[in-house]
């Protein structure tokens, strides 16, 4: 895949089906981490980190009086391990962090899952 052309975009995900679901199921989320006057800090990363842990996809909004931009934000949170930006928009940003152990948005790959037996089609015995 082609690196992103525009320098502001490196930070995001690849743009894959799961992105698009994420964006959409994005968009009723109430935003968990709100980032102020102070900047991206340790405690606001501890606390995205957290939110990501207990929810897999959280929104985080910027206050407007906020002495970074968007950009740096989402690439400061972004640089965390295995969490993507889905999204950045307006002042409000979107981060995925898949739960190993149960995700809710990504399907368990086939490996894992417990084999079944033979289908049978109905009526068959």
């Amino acid at each position: 895949m082609p690196a992103p052309t525009s320098p502001r975009k490196k930070s995001l995900m690849p743009s894959t089906p799961l992105r698009r679901q994420l964006r959409g199921l994005g968009h009723a989320l109430d935003p968990v981490v709100q980032i102020g006057k102070q900047g991206t800090t340790a405690s606001v990363v501890a606390q995205a980190t957290r939110a990501l842990h207990d929810h897999e996809l959280i929104k985080i909004k910027l206050g407007s009086e906020c002495p970074e931009s968007r950009f740096e934000v989402a690439e400061q949170l972004g640089k965390e391990p295995s969490v993507n930006v889905v999204q950045i928009l307006g002042r409000t940003i979107l981060l995925y962090k898949r739960n190993p152990k149960k995700p809710k948005y990504e399907k368990i790959p086939r490996e894992s899952q417990p084999a079944k037996g033979p289908r049978r089609g109905p009526g068959k015995a």
